[in-house]
């Protein structure tokens, strides 16, 4: 079991990584790791036909689109957790207009530099990008009518309190609308103790039921998925860290790898 601090210094060593490669504009393009010959694509959805969309901030990152059913309006103040190169602060920008403000939080310097180059190809006056954590995120309490995040919590180690700050800073009524990845099952011990498949966004995720659990116990109202795909993780993946019998009975253990999209309200 990996403590936080390492956890956390692990995520900030394979994003980091990730947003370098991105910078000398030789990123891979995967899913949730960028290391050579690897492949976790089947974690992303398609961003190309959302308005707002700038390529050069999707590092293929995501689970998910959490804006879709993030209701956000025109005016409305904006967090995205988890921000890194900009893709959801800059899809999110389209939907507040010029009289909201969207605010980019993400704990890889890196990253924050990189989004910070997007923004400036854009020009938006109103994005923001901050280096933090999201167990102590770096805005203000009842600030936020929207709360973000795309493949981040389950890389987060204290979970309960992520979602504290997240009702922290949101206002009255406010909502959220986060894509993650929880498990249904049991995951192989291999799985669980790597670390590409940590930042790979498998084995830092809770099970389905407890991560809607943490989310109600901390307050929030009409929790509902909007949103649930199952992720198939490909042999050529699980090859890399499983034998054929371990692949085979893991196959034959009904345990489910599944992106959620789910959104909960503030009373």
């Amino acid at each position: 079991m990996k403590s936080a601090e390492s956890t956390k210094q692990l995520v900030k060593e394979k994003y980091g990584e990730i947003a370098r490669k991105a910078a000398q504009k030789s990123a891979c393009g995967c899913g949730c790791s960028c290391e050579p010959d690897r492949d976790y694509s089947v974690f992303s959805d398609s961003y190309q036909s959302m308005e707002g969309y700038l390529a050069e901030a999707d590092l293929g990152l995501g689970c998910g689109l959490p804006t879709e059913f993030a209701a956000i309006k025109t005016g409305d103040t904006v967090v995205d957790l988890g921000s890194g190169a900009g893709n959801d602060v800059f899809i999110a920008r389209r939907l507040t207009g010029d009289s909201g403000r969207v605010i980019g939080i993400d704990m890889t310097p890196e990253m924050i530099l990189k989004a910070q180059e997007n923004n400036r190809k854009l020009s938006y006056q109103n994005v923001d990008f901050r280096l933090g954590e999201i167990e102590k995120l770096p805005v203000a309490d009842l600030t936020t009518d929207v709360v973000i995040s795309n493949c981040v919590l389950n890389l987060v180690p204290d979970k309960k309190k992520a979602f504290q700050e997240i009702y922290r800073i949101l206002k009255s009524g406010g909502h959220f609308c986060i894509s993650d990845v929880v498990i249904k099952g049991k995951l192989p011990k291999k799985l669980q103790e790597s670390a590409e498949m940590y930042a790979g966004c498998v084995a830092g995720a809770l099970q389905h039921d407890e991560y809607l659990e943490i989310i109600n116990r901390t307050g929030f109202k009409n929790v509902e998925i909007r949103k649930s795909k199952p992720i198939d993780l490909p042999d050529e993946v699980l090859n890399e860290f499983l034998s054929s019998q371990e692949i085979a009975d893991f196959r034959k253990s009904g345990t489910g790898i599944i992106s959620i999209t789910v959104t909960g309200y503030k009373s």
